[in-house]
């Protein structure tokens, strides 16, 4: 009898830990499917607006938007969509490059040579860029001669210059910039090489992005997670300082602060901005494009998708 009841003991025993195994594994399933599902867009009016104003888009969009008062508010299309990243792969190197710094590898005072010759990724061949498709002319009249690594990325964001970049990248590392970028949890964008590595480029070996990885760069900036709190707004002050201006800022009232990276190639316009409203509400807001049939067009689109949403913003209570 005792052993009977020894046996069925044991057997309950194993049946309710059975059953709390299987509780555990679907509540495991349950939370894991919560995590990976995509956030679902807080803003359904304006996410309308947006769709409808995209109807008539001669291209293809991807819009990243999300309040920085309240995070969980955000209108996500296309967001997870692969665009050349153009000259927005320029803010991940000033990320690493205060990072380098601020781990005494060097100082943003430090001078470095103004050279024009550089190794391809593909076998290391040399080639040298082209002043007439650089954004930054003064900077060729210096080569041969010496600037410090903080006029260099200051150069290389707020006038776009790639002669800049490339020193910069040679100097600090492509894989750097991408192991810092899987640090931040920014997962898809790709920083495999400088600007104008022809030869690269003709084996499809580009720079990518996409809007929400993007989105995700420019809120760890605007909330001072970047490296530090002190060199994310000194990156802050250099994005506001982006001299070019036809896109995201180009129908916002002047009192409004945009914080911003452009970026531009044959068929493509991107803008990465951090939008700072004068009563104190910030958002982010990532426009990328492709495939654009009318360049000017399309950075026309990306100002009223901009203007589209900074009216719905200012519509909402504070």
């Amino acid at each position: 009898m005792t052993i009977k009841w020894q046996i069925q003991s044991t057997l309950k025993i194993h049946q309710i830990m059975q059953r709390q195994s299987l509780t555990l594994l679907f509540l495991s399933l349950f939370l894991w499917h919560c995590a990976s599902k995509a956030p679902e867009n807080e803003f359904p009016e304006l996410e309308s607006a947006l769709l409808a104003e995209l109807e008539n888009a001669q291209g293809d969009f991807a819009i990243a938007f999300k309040t920085l008062d309240d995070p969980s508010q955000m209108v996500l299309i296309n967001e997870k969509e692969v665009f050349h990243a153009a000259s927005t792969m320029k803010v991940p190197v000033m990320i690493e490059m205060y990072k380098q710094a601020g781990q005494g590898k060097f100082s943003m005072k430090d001078s470095i040579p103004i050279i024009n010759e550089f190794r391809s990724i593909v076998d290391s061949s040399l080639f040298s860029m082209d002043l007439g498709v650089d954004s930054q002319e003064n900077l060729y009249e210096r080569i041969g001669q010496q600037a410090t690594y903080y006029e260099l990325m200051y150069e290389m964001v707020t006038m776009s210059s790639n002669l800049a970049t490339n020193i910069l990248i040679e100097k600090i590392g492509a894989d750097n910039i991408n192991a810092t970028m899987r640090e931040m949890g920014v997962l898809d964008n790709q920083v495999l090489r400088g600007v104008e590595d022809l030869k690269a480029f003709d084996a499809g070996l580009n720079n990518t992005t996409t809007a929400y990885d993007l989105m995700l760069i420019m809120e760890a900036i605007a909330k001072g997670e970047t490296v530090d709190s002190a060199s994310s707004e000194e990156m802050m002050d250099i994005l506001i300082d982006q001299k070019f201006n036809e896109m995201i800022p180009e129908l916002l009232p002047k009192d409004v602060v945009v914080a911003h990276k452009t970026g531009a190639i044959s068929g493509v316009e991107h803008d990465a901005a951090i939008v700072k409203l004068p009563d104190g509400r910030a958002y982010v807001l990532v426009i990328l494009s492709k495939n654009l049939e009318d360049v000017e067009k399309g950075k026309s689109q990306i100002a009223q998708i901009s203007k589209i949403i900074y009216e719905y913003v200012i519509s909402t209570d504070k």
